[in-house]
């Protein structure tokens, strides 16, 4: 079993899983991370409150230009975590409203539980989201659907945001209140045996892709399939197919 980081982002209700076998040490600006160097698994906590979103008992005390640049701050990490080379993949075992979904959103994969509650409330409470809401929802559900949630500032649950494709899996929660967490692993485990550089490459054609025209993203996916050509994870994939074996991938 690879490594696999954990960030529960306000208790453990919205966690952040982060596969990092063999790539590069991880350096999410705004976090601390906790045990040893060692292990397999590092807890490192970020935002603290208990609505898995933007403590607003906090931001009501900042000025406007605190505001600012605490939201800046905040849509920063957010798109720190989206360009993170390893796959990530965030569990909603709770409230994930706000800010939590926003970081659920920048995120590759999502795993919900039934009971799970989500939503970008920011209108209701005179706000707009600012970390990147208004930005990956639509591009995850299509405009329509997120103007209509944002507008309405709807909750979701677990079960209907599967039900329109914001979430992977939906899962039954269980009596510990962490389904989706171990459905995470889950899903991160049968990701992690497979070639690292391809997931890298794979993920990083589909990103820069979205962006742009479907002809210059063939181009892109053209580029990344070259740089994977010469590695020699390559050679151990076509080799094990051969030889009716299961890889071993190095990650190179």
């Amino acid at each position: 079993m690879g490594p696999i980081r954990t960030f529960p982002a306000r208790a453990p209700m919205l966690r952040a899983l982060l596969l990092l076998h063999p790539w590069r040490p991880l350096g999410v600006r705004g976090c601390t991370s906790h045990g040893t160097s060692g292990g397999r698994e590092i807890q490192v906590r970020a935002l603290a409150g208990p609505d898995q979103g933007a403590d607003l008992k906090e931001r009501e005390q900042m000025s406007a230009a605190e505001v600012g640049a605490f939201v800046q701050r905040l849509r920063g990490l957010m798109s720190e975590i989206a360009a993170f080379p390893a796959p990530t993949i965030a569990a909603m075992d709770g409230f994930a409203l706000g800010g939590g979904l926003e970081l659920a959103l920048a995120c590759d994969l999502r795993v919900a539980a039934s009971t799970a509650v989500m939503g970008l409330i920011e209108t209701t409470r005179g706000l707009l989201p600012g970390a990147g809401g208004t930005q990956r929802l639509p591009r995850c559900l299509g405009v329509a659907l997120a103007k209509e949630l944002i507008f309405t500032g709807r909750r979701l649950t677990g079960v209907e945001a599967h039900a329109l494709g914001l979430v992977n899996h939906a899962v039954d929660q269980n009596e510990e209140g962490n389904a989706a967490y171990h459905q995470a692993r889950a899903l991160a485990q049968e990701i992690l045996p497979q070639a690292p550089i391809a997931v890298r490459l794979g993920k990083v054609a589909i990103d820069r892709g979205m962006e742009v025209d479907i002809a210059s993203g063939m181009a892109i996916e053209g580029m990344c399939y070259a740089q994977n050509i010469p590695t020699q994870d390559r050679l151990e994939g076509m080799a094990a197919f051969r030889e009716k074996r299961p890889p071993k991938f190095i990650g190179k």
